[in-house]
């Protein structure tokens, strides 16, 4: 269903549990993040009422999210610490294309977030399958699925202001290239991506 065209080394599990710390930490970052994307979205596209009210209750949920990830560190003893640079999110941000209509501006926008939500649901799925504690299992299969529903709402919001094939073929772009900063990317278990 992601369509992601490469998998997460499956070493990663294993690396990303034993610093579940950094992993948590980062995890709560990467939500709060989600939620000022969707927030910049509708703040920017403030005229376009479904897309506003469709991505209203993701916010919400985004912030929903880094709440629970904050419940985790806090009953674990854990503790919050400072945000990292997302070297990930870095080099897909620099794949957006700059200019053209606005209508083209929010697909890659839409494109942007569609990507990092289905790397996020993969991730997820690999801790819920993996990982040790019980409790984050369950944690992270809750988390996995909501991701995937993000993942579906921006392509589909994308194909709603765009034409389909261009958004499609514009998609296949995003998927190559993610793939190809992966390949370059080490393994980081203190990351979520």
């Amino acid at each position: 269903m992601l369509h992601l065209k490469l998998p997460t080394d499956p070493r990663w599990v294993g690396i990303a549990e034993m610093q579940i710390e950094d992993v948590l930490t980062d995890h709560a970052y990467c939500e709060q993040k989600a939620a000022s994307s969707c927030i910049s979205l509708i703040v920017r596209f403030n005229d376009l009422d479904e897309l506003v009210d469709t991505l209203t209750p993701i916010v919400a949920e985004e912030w929903g999210h880094f709440e629970r990830v904050m419940d985790q560190i806090r009953k674990r003893g854990l503790k919050f610490g400072m945000a990292r640079k997302d070297e990930y999110v870095t080099k897909l941000n620099g794949f957006v294309k700059k200019g053209g209509s606005r209508m083209q501006q929010l697909t890659e926008h839409l494109l942007l977030n569609a990507l990092i939500e289905a790397r996020s649901c993969e991730r997820f799925k690999l801790l819920s399958t993996h990982i040790q504690d019980d409790e984050l299992k369950k944690f992270y299969y809750e988390l996995m699925i909501s991701e995937a529903g993000h993942y579906v709402t921006f392509i589909e919001m994308a194909r709603k202001y765009q034409d389909p094939d261009k958004v499609n073929k514009r998609w296949q772009e995003w998927l190559d290239f993610e793939a190809s900063i992966l390949k370059e990317m080490e393994i980081r278990g203190d990351r979520m991506h």
